[in-house]
């Protein structure tokens, strides 16, 4: 069923740093939580009574050790001709093996270490722990500021997402046999390259289970774009732009979300519009990292509900 403006869903907007009740609340427990393992350090055991293991979205007896876990390797990309940052995102620290994996695309001037919105990791591990959601994590990798397709030789971001990453997923234990990301997530310009990665995908007749943007790039006319420097000319951008390929993700779960206030709402409103994604949220906000936490929940939510089943 297709959610558009729905305010009452997720939050509009908030402060990154969280005001509200529920932030407090849960900022105040994972306090607690840290004192309670200072005292069980001392005692030989953990003083966690079940009300706070559930405050804390996790059912261990270590709660404070279970909230997710991150690692950062440096790899090789033969496609971009360079070292570039893999950054898993995980929604435990001894995920089980072959734990299926969405793609988290960073944004202009961004990377693998700043690819997901502020609060993702904590979202997704209390998710999960609470079996909201289906076990899976995300990988985000460098893809430079090319709007995650090939602008100069030797440097093919896309190429490394296609061929690239199920190799390394394959060989750390993660996304199943193949170590293909069942899904792909991204925001600003990682948002646009979510649903071009989709678009190549559905050509290599592999489509994937889900598709996430977050305030995506989609930019409406040449003169704008052509101020970004990154497509050769107006036929290059129009062979990417997911506005020029409305039918490429007809078959594929897409979601939206964008701020009100935010420059790309005009792209992203003409993008829902035409397609009519499973989720079209517009909500007052703004291109800020404020906007993009307020809607993690709803992300990580649409993401886990693509899940393979069986995985």
């Amino acid at each position: 069923m297709r959610e558009k403006d729905k305010p009452a869903e997720i939050p509009a907007s908030g402060p990154r740093r969280g005001v509200s009740r529920r932030s407090v609340v849960i900022a105040g427990a994972a306090g607690l939580g840290v004192a309670g393992l200072a005292v069980g350090t001392a005692t030989g055991a953990v003083p966690f009574s079940p009300a706070l293991q559930r405050v804390l979205g996790v059912a261990s007896s270590t709660p404070v050790t279970q909230l997710g876990s991150t690692r950062v390797e440096r790899v090789y990309s033969a496609a971009r001709g360079r070292q570039v940052d893999l950054v898993l995102i995980l929604p435990s620290k001894k995920p089980p093996r072959g734990l299926p994996m969405s793609l988290m695309l960073h944004g202009l001037h961004g990377n693998a270490r700043t690819a997901a919105p502020s609060g993702l990791m904590k979202q997704l591990a209390s998710d999960v722990a609470r079996k909201a959601v289906p076990a899976y994590g995300y990988v985000a990798v460098d893809g430079g500021d090319n709007y995650w397709h090939q602008v100069h030789p030797g440097d093919d971001p896309m190429a490394m997402l296609l061929e690239e990453v199920p190799q390394w997923l394959r060989a750390r234990g993660f996304a199943g046999e193949d170590g293909l990301p069942f899904a792909c997530s991204g925001v600003s310009m990682g948002g646009f390259g979510a649903l071009l990665y989709g678009r190549r995908r559905v050509e290599r007749r592999q489509p994937p289970q889900a598709v996430a943007a977050v305030s995506p790039a989609l930019i409406t006319s040449w003169p704008e774009m052509a101020k970004r420097h990154i497509f050769t000319g107006s036929t290059d951008w129009a062979n990417l732009d997911p506005l020029r390929h409305l039918d490429a993700l007809r078959d594929v779960p897409t979601a939206l979300w964008c701020g009100t206030e935010d420059s790309f709402i005009t792209g992203v409103r003409r993008y829902i519009a035409a397609t009519h994604p499973a989720i079209g949220y517009t909500a007052k906000g703004r291109h800020s990292d404020t906007f993009f936490h307020s809607v993690v929940p709803s992300l990580v939510s649409f993401v886990g509900k693509h899940r393979p089943k069986g995985d």
